[in-house]
């Protein structure tokens, strides 16, 4: 049951991170709107956390040495950790500029992603620099991804 736990919440907190700065950005490139940015991390936290927790559900089912009890335990693990660290990255959007937001949001999520990383590779027993460096590469990349793609959007005026 511990590992169902583990698999729920690194993957929770992973998804939660990537996805929703990924979304905030491309948000706040294509749109400057904090309405927009606000609206679509309540989205993110609802719709994607049931979506990340049934697709766990299923992938831990394809895996037939699962219990039902183990199989419910990554379910709602990864459900809860995706929508209350989701729903984290709202508190800047409500008391800070939009900018100044975003900025704290994606510090708040690397900070995580980092923290996270550390954590498996030390219980691999492996050194976390690797681990750390390649899990924030691909958030970077992410990021980087969404906010051309925002500006693109906000380019051809859709």
């Amino acid at each position: 049951m511990k590992d169902s736990f583990r698999t729920g919440i690194s993957f929770g907190l992973t998804s939660a991170v990537i996805t929703t700065l990924g979304l905030m950005v491309g948000l706040y490139s294509g749109t400057g709107s904090k309405l927009a940015v606000f609206g679509g991390v309540l989205t993110i936290a609802i719709a994607d956390a049931f979506s990340d927790a049934l697709g766990i559900h299923v992938s831990q089912e394809s895996e037939c040495t699962r219990t039902t009890r183990q199989i419910w335990g990554a379910t709602i693990a990864t459900f809860i950790t995706k929508f209350i660290f989701a729903m984290t990255f709202l508190v800047p959007v409500l008391l800070l500029p939009l900018l100044t937001a975003i900025i704290v949001c994606v510090v708040w999520g690397l900070s995580i992603l980092t923290v996270l990383s550390c954590l498996i590779a030390k219980a691999r027993g492996e050194r976390p620099c690797k681990a750390v460096g390649e899990h924030l590469l691909i958030a970077i990349v992410v990021i980087a991804i969404t906010h051309w793609v925002g500006e693109l959007v906000a380019a051809l005026g859709a």
